[in-house]
């Protein structure tokens, strides 16, 4: 009996020891907290409202320092969540190509941002610089990077146009010099059988720097019914020299295009022409590759059945 008396004794007295020992680490924490410290904080700053004929320098503070003067909990506050503080640069003066922003003209909407009382906290900065520089205009070509795969049977003469073709930027001068053109976003179009009307996004990937007048731009295509034709045509052989008697096989080829079927019985064999260059061969070959040299504006997706000319020189 006097043994199990003093095992419960023993629990008894680690359980009370434990309380008050979380209990005391409590109120220790939170006496230290209540204490009023003073602490040096990075405040991360956002620029708004920046000249629209002015671009800001990369250069520009990133951030201001708080020396604050207030209890642990606050403190610890502005440590884990770190507010930021947004710089309204149409407030700022102009001197020698920079915004200077005072701190001391702009306390009252820094203090309701921050949630501060200054009168026991500041900022080190008295203003903030943010060097700039004039912003040039251009007008840069739009490359359209859209993919069409049409349906079976369908095509178009014409490439895709867009509207307008060319858009104004403007930017640092150094950026703008730079670069010529931007690109439409990717677009990947299948299976197109009517025309294309649409609208697609540029692509300003790498270019925040700029200020782009337009955001996107209309695509257009006329899309139509395509059939499929073939002629035969005499391979013609040029540059070969007088002395030499070259003998060469097929002497004939067939030419596969793709036509507008309203166009389709408008096309005559003897609007191709299909020609092997004796000068372009190798040293040590036996062939000549076949090349179309003259067809009819209208047709397209043209290829041969054949484009390597077998050849012998006969003594």
């Amino acid at each position: 009996m006097t043994t199990l008396k003093r095992r419960r004794f023993k629990k008894s007295s680690v359980k009370t020891f434990s309380f008050f020992l979380v209990f005391s680490a409590i109120v220790w924490v939170l006496v230290q907290f209540s204490k009023t410290y003073t602490q040096l904080i990075e405040i991360p700053v956002n620029y708004l409202n920046a000249p629209l004929d002015k671009s800001i320098s990369e250069d520009r503070p990133g951030h201001v320092d708080l020396q604050l003067q207030d209890n642990g909990f606050n403190i610890y506050y502005y440590r884990i969540f770190n507010p930021e503080l947004d710089i309204d640069l149409s407030k700022a003066s102009e001197k020698e190509n920079r915004l200077v922003y005072t701190i001391q003209n702009n306390l009252t909407d820094i203090e309701a941002q921050l949630k501060l009382d200054f009168e026991k906290s500041r900022i080190i900065q008295e203003e903030i610089v943010v060097p700039y520089q004039y912003k040039k205009e251009k007008m840069l070509k739009v490359i359209p990077k859209i993919d069409i795969t049409y349906a079976v049977g369908y095509s178009a003469e014409d490439p895709v146009r867009l509207k307008p073709d060319s858009v104004k930027v403007s930017g640092p001068e150094k950026l703008i010099d730079t670069i010529t053109s931007v690109s439409t976003v990717a677009l990947k179009l299948e299976k197109v059988n009517s025309n294309l009307d649409g609208k697609v996004k540029l692509d300003t990937t790498g270019l925040g720097r700029l200020s782009f007048y337009e955001n996107s731009v209309n695509y257009f295509q006329k899309v139509e019914k395509f059939t499929e034709g073939s002629v035969e045509l005499a391979v013609e052989v040029i540059n070969v020299p007088d002395d030499l008697n070259l003998a060469y096989f097929p002497k004939s080829v067939i030419v596969y295009y793709q036509v507008n079927l309203k166009e389709f019985e408008n096309v005559d064999a003897s609007d191709f022409r299909v020609v092997c260059d004796y000068k372009s061969v190798k040293g040590g070959d036996d062939y000549m590759l076949a090349q179309i040299t003259e067809k009819p504006a209208f047709v397209n997706n043209i290829r041969l059945n054949e484009r390597r000319i077998q050849f012998v020189i006969k003594r």
